[in-house]
């Protein structure tokens, strides 16, 4: 006897149901990889920036700054390339220990001795994790500490 080969309507249909739920969630998981890639380059280009301007005032014997435009959502050294932040990121600035808003221009001086004006910048995700990046006023030192949920 010879029997007929192909598929029953009822595989089909549960082969089309898994189908549908994963690209029902494709989209999901892609949109919080986006963000959670975004997070992170935004903090390695931020951290970067700020031990660059360290640096370069040191070596040039002149005073740098990192800016940070709360208001355009843009920062880097200034006189250079401003980076942008995305709009899934928060950012809060403290400098001077006055506490930035939105509307505010924040700006960490380092100074050719090796010293800064200091103070932190906080990114924050939405999910209500981030980074605390600390510039330690007396020696420009670098330091990043998490954001408590």
């Amino acid at each position: 006897m010879r029997r007929e080969r192909g598929f029953t309507l009822v595989e089909l249909l549960v082969v089309f149901g898994i189908m549908a739920l994963v690209i029902g969630l494709v989209p999901v998981a892609y949109e919080k990889m986006r963000e959670s890639a975004q997070y992170r380059d935004v903090l390695r280009t931020m951290l970067a920036d700020i031990r660059s301007a360290r640096q370069q005032a040191q070596v040039t014997g002149a005073e740098v700054r990192f800016t940070l435009n709360l208001r355009d959502r843009v920062y880097g050294i200034q006189g250079r390339v401003q980076r942008p932040v995305p709009p899934s990121l928060q950012v809060r600035a403290t400098v001077a220990g006055l506490e930035l808003s939105s509307e505010g221009m924040a700006s960490i001086r380092f100074l050719p001795g090796g010293g800064a004006t200091g103070g932190s910048i906080e990114v924050a995700r939405q999910t209500g994790g981030g980074t605390r990046l600390m510039v330690d006023w007396l020696s420009g030192q670098v330091s990043q500490e998490p954001l408590l949920p």
